[in-house]
Formats: C-alpha cells, sequence, structure tokens
C-alpha cells in the first residue's frame, strides 16, 4: 500500500506513546488495524521498524531537534503533534535504511503538520526540519 499511509499510522502510534509509553506492541498493532487500507506485510514491517528504532533512538532524536530550537524553547513545550512529527522525520533523515530522500522526509513531515497540528505547525516543521537537513 501507500508509503504515506504507513507513515501517518507510523506518527499516531509515536503520538500515542506519548501518553502512553509501556504499551508499544499494542499501539503499533492498533495503528496498523485501524487502517483499512494497510494491508501488507511490507507496510507493518515499516510502522513496526520506524516506531521501535524512532523510541530506541528517542534519545539522540530529542538531542538533535533540542539543538535547532530556539533559544529558550523546550521540548516538553513543543506540541505533542509537532514533536512527534519532528521524531519521526529525524529518525527517516538520519537512521532509515535504507536512507530515504531528504525532501521526501521533509513533504510528507509538512503534510502530516498540516493535517494534524495547528495553523503554524507546517511552517515550524518545515523550518526545524530543513535546518536539520542542512548539517
Amino acid at each position: 500500500m501507500s508509503r504515506t499511509l504507513a507513515r501517518e499510522a507510523a506518527f499516531k502510534a509515536l503520538f500515542a506513546l506519548d501518553f502512553n509509553p509501556d504499551d508499544i506492541d499494542q499501539e503499533i498493532k492498533t495503528m496498523f488495524d485501524d487502517e483499512p487500507k494497510l494491508t501488507s506485510k511490507k507496510d507493518f514491517a515499516y510502522i513496526d521498524v520506524t516506531v521501535r528504532a524512532t523510541r530506541d533512538k528517542l534519545a539522540d532524536i530529542d538531542a538533535v531537534i533540542i539543538s535547532h530550537l530556539r533559544e529558550g524553547w523546550q521540548l516538553p513545550r513543543l506540541m505533542s503533534v509537532d514533536r512527534n512529527i519532528l521524531r519521526l522525520a529525524v529518525f527517516e533523515l538520519l537512521f532509515a535504511q535504507p536512507p530515504i530522500p531528504k525532501p521526501v522526509v521533509i513533504n510528507e513531515a509538512v503534510e502530516l503538520a498540516k493535517r494534524y497540528g495547528t495553523d503554524d505547525s507546517a511552517k515550524f516543521v518545515n523550518g526545524i526540519l530543513d535546518s536539520i537537513s542542512k548539517t
């Protein structure tokens, strides 16, 4: 199926794990089961690997995001939607195998921000990811 839908499901699982970090297996299964267009083992594998690897590398990912925030801003101050879109995108920019082209990662993250964030989320996510992709 569509990598975009699988990416959206991975984002939703990461978002849910922000509130309930102890049930990763259930969150991954729920996100896969909740999207009827996700039917392939490849889709499930993408969600499973991406969510688990993002959570495993969370300290490194968060450090990258923090280093690109304006002075005085802290990660907990970010909206959970923006924070988890950034986490997913930073994972894809820095750790995904095979590598995903930077413009694809940024575009997909901006689209998620438009769909789930506030009026300012897409611009914010784009700015942070653009800065990260240049370093």
